[in-house]
């Protein structure tokens, strides 16, 4: 709830982790309750961590409303906590493969949204974390 000298505002949320992600980022400067929603919309909370966590600036980037600064400063605000409270430590090895990062490039500039295709190669990586640029753009074509 977020109380104005006009307004009453209560948000809702699916889920705990979608709360907890919420608060996180209104505490960003620049980030505010709108923004945070419409972040919420287009990813999920597990793609926000991810992109936090393992300084993915692009994907937040992404977000209408969100420019490079703005990114950049929740990646700065944002890592450290979240790597605490989520312990990880292994999503920077996941998001920061590089044969992902190269089919994600060549599947965006084939023309499909980088949202979509995020999700798909997502879904081959967790199947064969070892397949090649090649093998999943091949996937992720047949998928999409």
């Amino acid at each position: 709830m977020q109380v104005r000298e006009d307004s009453h505002t209560l948000y809702g949320f699916s889920g705990k982790a979608e709360r907890e992600i919420f608060r996180l980022l209104i505490s960003v400067s620049g980030i505010g309750a709108s923004i945070a929603r419409t972040m919420l919309s287009s990813l999920s909370p597990q793609q926000i961590i991810e992109a936090i966590a393992s300084e993915d600036v692009v994907t937040i980037q992404s977000v209408k409303g969100i420019g490079s600064k703005t990114a950049q400063r929740a990646v700065l605000d944002l890592k450290d906590k979240i790597l605490k409270v989520y312990g990880l430590e292994d999503v920077s090895a996941i998001s920061s493969n590089t044969n992902k990062n190269e089919a994600l490039s060549a599947l965006e500039t084939l023309g499909f949204a980088r949202k979509q295709v995020e999700k798909v190669c997502d879904k081959i990586l967790k199947e064969q974390p070892e397949a090649s640029v090649e093998e999943i753009i091949k996937q992720a074509l047949k998928n999409l």
